[in-house]
């Protein structure tokens, strides 16, 4: 008797379900994260300079 191999079906449903999961996410380019850490970063920074000198 000739054994049934299914794991080509589970296999194929797992990428299916990662690929659908990527076309969703959001896409955010790197340079716009770096660019907005700096600027957060300086803006944190010079509050710290201004708040700090009034104490």
């Amino acid at each position: 008797m000739a054994k049934k191999d299914t794991s080509g079906l589970m296999s194929s449903a797992g990428i299916m379900r990662y690929f659908e999961a990527e076309e969703s996410a959001i896409k955010i380019d790197p340079l716009f994260v770096i660019a907005a850490a700096i600027i957060f970063g300086a803006m944190v920074w010079g509050l710290n300079l201004y708040f700090g000198r009034l104490w």
